[in-house]
């Protein structure tokens, strides 16, 4: 009879326990799940009136690829940009662009993030005196065209040091430069562009995957330290985007391009601070994280290799396929 008792108990424990843990993950589920439909379905009717930040914009690597395209973007919304990249002609040919198109104003700022600190006191004269709302960390680069282990990239010894120049020392420099002024007026945007390969560790990514979960870090923590005072920090996790980082790789409904990612991003601002970008991006990274869990799990940039590999060998295949088969081994 006590055997039985005991049983019972433990059966009623066991029961409760497997219950709370039930509507735990349901509950958990259901949040994530109400989170993923104001950011990326409710966000494309009500979007946040970005103006309200600030009257100017500053884009980083805004001369090609993401970057130019939440330049655009942010100039059809309203703001006033502030392009800063390398190729001072590309600079001013997307400056005409945006203020042609939208009739906003521009300033260029020609400058090479890869130089490291010595570029920052140039940057902070040029952008002085303006009203900047919306920062936006984009400029980024890889260490290599493909896939390579740490040793055997190129000239490693000035690659590196241009690779953390560019990805990490130009998102902490930049913010230092613009969260004073927007500190004294109690408002601002901060946006920095991280990358799925920051998601787990990237073997024959080292650098660019350690760079971009740096990133990741960062922009977490700094609106953590921020948000009380009024400072906005989104940190954007996009998977594959036809950019020249990414080989200009097709778009597809699983790759998106440049100008439709920028839209869907911005109108996630004031929905979340942490975000794939676009509702396909978000899907990427839930299946993924299913089907791929740890360090199997792939990369954006070896999905878009591999995608690119494909491509590349399909009409060989067909030549084979169509070829007749008379010849002896």
């Amino acid at each position: 009879m006590g055997d039985t008792a005991e049983w019972s108990w433990c059966s009623l424990v066991l029961s409760s326990i497997g219950s709370i843990t039930v509507v735990y993950y349901l509950l958990r589920w259901s949040w994530q799940c109400w989170q993923g439909f104001k950011a990326y379905v409710l966000s494309e009717i009500w979007q946040t009136d970005l103006r309200i930040y600030g009257q100017w914009a500053v884009v980083t690597g805004a001369t090609s690829g993401i970057g130019r395209a939440y330049a655009e973007e942010l100039a059809k919304r309203g703001l006033n940009i502030v392009l800063i990249s390398r190729s001072e002609d590309k600079l001013r040919s997307v400056s005409k662009e945006i203020e042609s198109q939208y009739k906003r104003q521009t300033r260029v700022i020609q400058s090479d993030f890869t130089e490291g600190h010595s570029i920052y006191s140039a940057i902070a004269q040029q952008l002085e005196g303006l009203e900047i709302g919306i920062l936006v960390n984009n400029v980024g680069m890889n260490y290599t065209g493909v896939l390579a282990n740490f040793l055997d990239v190129p000239d490693p010894h000035q690659r590196i040091t241009q690779v953390i120049n560019c990805n990490t020392l130009s998102v902490t420099q930049m913010s230092r430069l613009v969260l004073p002024a927007m500190l004294e007026r109690g408002k601002g945007l901060i946006i920095n562009i991280s990358s799925e390969a920051a998601s787990q560790p990237q073997p024959m990514l080292s650098l660019y995957s350690a760079t971009k979960i740096f990133v990741t870090y960062f922009s977490r923590c700094l609106h953590a330290e921020y948000r009380s005072k009024g400072i906005t920090v989104q940190c954007v996790v996009p998977f594959v985007v036809s950019t020249n980082m990414t080989h200009n790789v097709p778009v597809s409904p699983l790759v998106k391009s440049a100008a439709s990612f920028a839209r869907d991003a911005l109108n996630t601002v004031g929905y979340t601070t942490y975000t794939s970008g676009c509702l396909t991006h978000a899907l990427q990274h839930f299946a993924l994280s299913i089907v791929f869990p740890g360090w199997l799990r792939l990369s954006s940039y070896c999905v878009q290799r591999m995608a690119k590999f494909a491509n590349s060998i399909e009409p060989q295949l067909r030549e084979m396929m169509a070829e007749p088969k008379n010849k002896q081994d």
